[in-house]
């Protein structure tokens, strides 16, 4: 493949602390003190109190849900988007509540705020929102308007790391965030992920949710020495305050998150080089160059057709396919989520043409790998065969 979605990802750097630390006698690999390094490394770079380990960004999702539940064992509705991973709607429907979806806005491809707030009603438990592939989906209207209707803003950061909104990093701005580290994303733990909290209940409920619903999971000894109280008849070590999972991570993933963070911001700063210089080179006639870029941390290239052109949609994925350019169609998840079979008798037949946005990146968007590596004559040779078709 001469233009992989990535390339690199993993490098020496990494897999020689990865060595180093395993040539110790009878290293430690479960869950340690690197994955709590790590934990407090990402919460200063991200600008949070509380982060917690996981061994995905869809068990982040999952996890954030579940807290939400614990709040809320009534349900109720949180709004999402239809254009985002899988993961975001389904721990959404595994946890009781039901999705309510707004369109999108073309320029960032997150969810349209004024949409957004035309859903909200006495229902809602939380927006969901997704910051897709590296752009910033908020606004301060947003933010104030749900800060004043008392609305929690969950944040997807899992393909936008880096990214920010008015000089602050995305994942610091929403009651909870997650993130992922999956190995395509800005940076890897081969799988991974991060919730992430300035709510310090909720970072001692997920720390005991990640691990079975143990108490002994809690850094908070008053909490702990509550649930002892209340269960005097239960062995301290085994008492299990909710019906939980098992989502550790491990000091490998550990380990290697460490290690990425150190040039997590340099990888930021090339991929948005890469991502303006693909954008001022593609054809503004065929292909959307009118993204919100400001503050943005591209996790892929974008590649939209301006219109609608099944002929011209069929010639470039042959032309993409000969020039050996891997990609993505539909973006974010495989396009709009509600055409897909899970959420069939869940929402009404047809729902998905209430989404025109999302149905055009459905059909006539894609998505291609931008990574720090891709040198400037990649891109421009990129751009070439694009403008070709």
């Amino acid at each position: 493949m001469k233009f992989p979605l990535m390339r690199n990802n993993i490098h020496r750097e990494d897999l020689d602390a990865v060595i180093e630390y395993l040539k110790q006698d009878d290293p430690i690999l479960t869950h340690g003190a690197n994955v709590r390094a790590f934990e407090a490394e990402w919460s200063e770079w991200l600008g949070v109190k509380y982060s917690i380990f996981l061994n995905s960004g869809s068990s982040a999702n999952l996890l954030t849900m579940a807290i939400l539940k614990i709040r809320h064992p009534e349900g109720g509705e949180v709004i999402v988007p239809p254009l985002t991973w899988v993961s975001d709607i389904s721990s959404v429907l595994q946890n009781g509540f039901k999705p309510v979806f707004a369109d999108i806005d073309p320029r960032t491809l997150g969810m349209d705020p004024v949409q957004v707030l035309a859903k909200i009603n006495d229902k809602t438990r939380a927006v969901f929102l997704t910051h897709v592939q590296g752009f910033n989906g908020l606004t301060e209207g947003l933010l104030d308007e749900l800060k004043q209707r008392n609305i929690p803003l969950i944040e997807d950061v899992c393909e936008s790391h880096g990214a920010t909104h008015n000089s602050k990093k995305l994942g610091s701005l929403g009651w909870i965030s997650n993130f992922s580290f999956y190995y395509a994303h800005h940076m890897s733990t081969i799988e991974g992920g991060m919730v992430c909290t300035n709510d310090p209940e909720v970072y001692q409920q997920v720390r005991m949710l990640r691990s079975h619903g143990m108490v002994r999971e809690a850094s908070d000894l008053t909490l702990r020495e509550a649930y002892e109280s209340e269960n005097p008849e239960l062995n301290a070590d085994f008492i299990f305050a909710f019906p939980a999972y098992n989502m550790r991570n491990n000091e490998i993933g550990g380990i290697m998150g460490r290690s990425q963070l150190k040039r997590l911001d340099l990888t930021v700063k090339r991929r948005t080089e890469n991502l303006l210089r693909f954008l001022n080179k593609i054809d503004p006639n065929k292909y959307r160059t009118n993204f919100k870029v400001e503050g943005s941390s591209n996790y892929a290239f974008n590649l939209i057709l301006q219109h609608p052109d099944d002929d011209l949609v069929q010639r470039l994925m042959q032309t993409l396919r000969d020039s050996g350019v891997e990609f993505r169609r539909g973006s974010a998840g495989g396009g709009n989520q509600l055409r897909q079979p899970y959420l069939k008798d869940i929402v009404p037949d047809g729902h998905y043409l209430q989404f025109p946005e999302t149905e055009h990146v459905h059909f006539y968007g894609f998505y291609i790998g931008n990574f720090p590596d891709l040198r400037d004559e990649e891109v421009d040779a990129l751009c070439i065969t694009l403008n070709s078709v």
